[in-house]
């Protein structure tokens, strides 16, 4: 499948750091958006081709798709965004990768995997830091301790988050949680699922609360264990504000509730600056156990979230567009291993010495 690469939500926080370091790193590519002021200004800044058009007009998505062979789209929540851009990949024969956390959006494409690969056409979300690096260090971990039947997953970044991923995690206040069970997705309630975990930034263990988050539905995929959880970081006010909004959903949910919640984010600057991004990383953990008791764990650390979404998306495309497709719904380490985040630098990982729980 050939073609170029299109960005599409280029005038947003995470797509115009993408777009920057695309040009920094003289790829081909067309920026997208629906404003047409925004997307010219990225554009123009940066030296790329530019098109103009909405997810809600089916001739105005074929016709920016024209001569496109991947499209990486960075335009949330995705939750609202990813079915028309995928239904657009699926008819135009273009790969689909997105930048997407959401478990619905996960599960979503994973459901269109058989007409995926009919058509011919990759189905990937989660190419960013949800879910490149956690996705990955799932892999290594199943490799690890191939029996395994219970994962646990946990991530912190240091610094700031964009307008986006506010807006999303507003979105999903009063939705509750998530984990897997048995293969299954399991609702739990916000804030019940407390535990110690040592993130690997040399603090020592401390208390987390499980969320949900992207590998509760990629992770499975990519290993086949049954049972996951994903935990961060949480004082007794985090965990106590969780429970509390798992109560007040329906107030939570109103409009009134998450326009002034919005409004809010609005206020705050669109993202961390270059300078915070510099200084900034991100810390992962996991621990996979069998049924025997035997447990094995393993530590990443990274770049800023932002900055490694940018560079992990942008090398996934230019792999697909290079021909390491695979049609049908793929998680990124499914299709390009557990190593694939060590290739980005300032990537480490360090494994633990297995033993019995």
């Amino acid at each position: 499948m050939a073609g170029r690469l299109l960005i599409y939500g280029a005038n947003g926080y995470t797509g115009e750091l993408t777009a920057r370091f695309a040009a920094e790193q003289e790829r081909d590519a067309i920026l997208a958006g629906r404003s047409a002021e925004a997307v010219r200004r990225v554009a123009e800044r940066y030296g790329f081709e530019h098109r103009v058009f909405g997810l809600g007009d089916a001739g105005a998505l074929r016709q920016g798709l024209e001569g496109v062979g991947a499209v990486l789209h960075c335009a949330g929540p995705f939750s609202r965004t990813s079915r028309p851009m995928i239904e657009a990949c699926l008819e135009h024969d273009v790969h689909y990768l997105d930048i997407s956390g959401e478990i619905v959006v996960f599960e979503a494409a994973a459901a269109r995997d058989a007409e995926a690969k009919r058509a011919g056409v990759l189905l990937m979300p989660g190419t960013g830091f949800d879910v490149v690096p956690s996705d990955c260090l799932a892999a290594h971990l199943k490799a690890r301790l191939p029996d395994a039947n219970q994962l646990t997953l946990g991530f912190f970044g240091v610094g700031s988050v964009s307008h986006g991923t506010a807006t999303t995690m507003v979105e999903n206040l009063h939705r509750g949680g998530w984990v897997r069970r048995g293969g299954k997705l399991t609702p739990v309630a916000s804030g019940s699922l407390v535990r110690e975990l040592d993130f690997g930034d040399g603090s020592g263990p401390r208390r987390a609360m499980a969320i949900p988050w992207g590998d509760v539905a990629t992770a499975y995929r990519t290993t086949g264990i049954p049972d996951i959880e994903v935990y961060v970081p949480a004082s007794s006010g985090m965990i106590l504000g969780a429970r509390a909004a798992s109560r007040l959903g329906g107030l939570i949910g109103s409009r009134a509730v998450q326009d002034f919640l919005k409004r809010r984010i609005d206020a705050r600057p669109a993202g961390p600056t270059d300078e915070q991004r510099r200084r900034g990383k991100s810390y992962l953990c996991g621990e996979v156990k069998n049924r025997t008791g035997q447990v094995s764990r393993a530590w990443l650390e990274t770049p800023e979230g932002y900055t490694l979404t940018a560079l992990t998306s942008l090398e996934i495309a230019r792999r697909v567009l290079g021909g390491e497709a695979r049609p049908g719904f793929q998680t990124p380490a499914g299709l390009f291993g557990a190593d694939f985040v060590l290739g980005f630098e300032g990537v480490r990982r360090r494994d633990g010495t297995a033993a019995a729980a």
